[in-house]
């Protein structure tokens, strides 16, 4: 539980880390055609409630969590061609629960997560040219178990651990808030549609789990 599961170019799945009574840093790939496991070189370091996602070259990049040494700061990426995991530079902060989203720029944009048992606002940029990290500002507000949706006009919708929302628009570097959702939500779903809206569903408010469902379109939440 508390894994990753990404669809790799070739079609296959990779599966990374979790816990089963520890931190797991193994990995290991389905093949949909023969309906197969198969077992993958180990990461550097056993995770959950991290990140993985596929970058355009084909690559696996996996960012932070919690380890066996604590809120994991650390990234590396996996090479299908190869199956081998290489560290990269690490995050100005370690998080769990936190999100990863590719922009259409190439780079990966970090937000929020829970850090040392407080929840935070900063992001930060991976850019997979240099290997690099650096600071993207801070949200309005800290979140985690949150969720970040690329929209077509490039930003990013980020919602969640309150019913505010805010996007970050990769041009000018800025977050802005934008409409509020209708319930304070955590560990919902939220889902960009053919349209451009965005579903959003389910999660916890408060302790207590929603069945209720909501969409953002353009500037605006509709219940």
């Amino acid at each position: 539980m508390d894994h990753t599961a990404s669809i790799l170019k070739n079609g296959t799945v990779l599966v990374t880390g979790g816990r089963s009574g520890n931190f797991a840093g193994t990995t290991e790939l389905y093949d949909p055609s023969t309906g197969t496991w198969t077992q993958t070189n180990s990461m550097n370091f056993g995770r959950r409630d991290h990140t993985a996602s596929i970058l355009a070259n084909g690559h696996v990049l996996v960012t932070g969590g919690l380890g066996n040494s604590g809120f994991l700061n650390s990234a590396e990426f996996y090479d299908p061609t190869t199956g081998s995991w290489t560290p990269v530079g690490s995050m100005n902060s370690g998080r769990q629960s936190h999100t990863a989203s590719v922009l259409t720029n190439g780079k990966v944009l970090v937000t929020g997560g829970l850090f040392n048992g407080n929840i935070v606002n900063s992001a930060e940029l991976y850019d997979p040219t240099t290997g690099n990290w650096t600071s993207a500002g801070n949200m309005n507000s800290g979140r985690q178990l949150h969720t970040a949706t690329v929209l077509a006009n490039e930003k990013v919708l980020v919602i969640g651990n309150s019913n505010n929302a805010e996007l970050y628009d990769p041009s000018t570097g800025n977050w802005t808030t934008t409409d509020s959702m209708n319930y304070v939500r955590s560990d919902h779903t939220a889902s960009i549609l053919m349209n451009g809206n965005v579903l959003v569903a389910g999660g916890l408010e408060l302790g207590a789990v929603l069945n209720s469902s909501e969409l953002y379109q353009s500037s605006q939440i509709i219940g």
